[in-house]
């Protein structure tokens, strides 16, 4: 017993063997209730659609087992004395641990939460992957300079100048690669705001292609003709887009004119001719057709129907179809197509 009495380093001997018997007991204890959240929460995540839990599960399994260790030191060093100097010294290392841990956590959820965005994103859109990797790589990076300055800070470290400096030299890099930047910025807002993704048929300004890759800087379009068209992202947002995949359906107007010597009887029946042609056909709906005008040669109509599909192949196979209708019954009514003529009367 007196041996227990007797100081080493400043304290006795039993107050160190109860702060090693409390360093065993809070590791051990902290590492049990480490595995036993990360079993519970695992299972309860696999049942739920709730990605909370999945969250809070992937952020435990980011505990570092020596930041456990330096739990445990700490709460054994509150059964000992330490000289104020030390005690500073070590109150100031747990902090910075515990610092970092947190960059840890927090990166652990920004991954999270970034992959779980591009895995409900990337089966209609590939290339939101690109984009959002790129995204998490730079809130990542921000982060951990967040993290860095508030160990500079916990270390004495005068942080001001250093801020402001990173802020002066963060505009001068913005304005030195500003139109980099734009581009990043404008792949970001194609990849939130999705006015395209790959597949969709566009037409910008007089080009025109099928979206075959978003980058960061640029997307590139496979055209009609073969070729493949490269727009800068920033640039390609500047411009109006037609998108033609969003087509719900397809409006169709077409004209045709007939000879001014037709009998009025038949003129009148064109319209019906043109109505039950449209009807009959697959995939088109009725709109409308008019005695439209008096042409210079010809008498015209003026004709408008959907095609309750958007694919332009079946819109040209129903034009088709009603063309060679139209030409047929017209054929059997008695009723000439016009073309420019001109009729040259004599004076006696």
């Amino acid at each position: 017993m007196d041996l227990l009495q007797e100081y080493y380093l400043g304290n006795t001997l039993q107050s160190w063997l109860c702060a090693l018997i409390t360093l065993i007991v809070a590791l051990t204890a902290l590492i049990i209730t480490q595995k036993v959240l990360i079993n519970k929460l695992s299972k309860l995540a696999a049942a739920t659609d709730n990605q909370i839990d999945d969250l809070i599960v992937n952020m435990l399994r980011q505990t570092k087992h020596f930041i456990l260790v330096i739990a445990s030191i700490y709460l054994a060093s509150l059964t000992i004395t330490l000289k104020p100097s030390l005690a500073e010294l070590w109150q100031k290392v747990v902090i910075l641990m515990f610092i970092f841990q947190a960059g840890l956590w927090a990166s652990a959820g920004i991954s999270f939460v970034l992959g779980e965005i591009i895995r409900k994103r990337s089966a209609e859109d590939t290339s939101t992957k690109t984009t959002i990797t790129f995204l998490g790589f730079v809130a990542r990076f921000v982060l951990w300079i967040i993290i860095f300055l508030l160990i500079l800070d916990n270390l004495g470290v005068n942080i001001t100048g250093l801020v402001a400096g990173l802020g002066i030299g963060g505009i001068a890099v913005a304005l030195a690669v500003q139109n980099i930047l734009g581009d990043l910025l404008a792949s970001l807002s194609i990849v939130l705001d999705k006015p395209f993704v790959i597949g969709d048929f566009i037409v910008v300004d007089s080009l025109s292609g099928t979206i075959e890759h978003i980058g960061l800087k640029t997307t590139r379009i496979r055209s009609l003709s073969g070729e493949q068209l490269i727009f800068s992202n920033n640039d390609l947002l500047k411009t109006r887009i037609r998108n033609y995949k969003r087509m719900s359906e397809r409006r169709i107007v077409f004209s045709f004119g007939i000879i001014y010597q037709t009998p009025t009887e038949k003129l009148k029946n064109v319209n019906k001719i043109v109505r039950d042609i449209i009807e009959k056909t697959e995939n088109a709906r009725f709109d409308r057709v008019h005695f439209k005008e008096y042409g210079d040669s010809s008498l015209n109509f003026e004709v408008v129907y959907f095609v309750i599909d958007p694919d332009y192949n079946i819109y040209m196979d129903v034009q088709e179809s009603i063309n060679l209708e139209i030409f047929r019954q017209f054929g059997e009514e008695g009723i000439e197509f016009a073309y420019p003529t001109q009729t040259l009367y004599v004076s006696n």
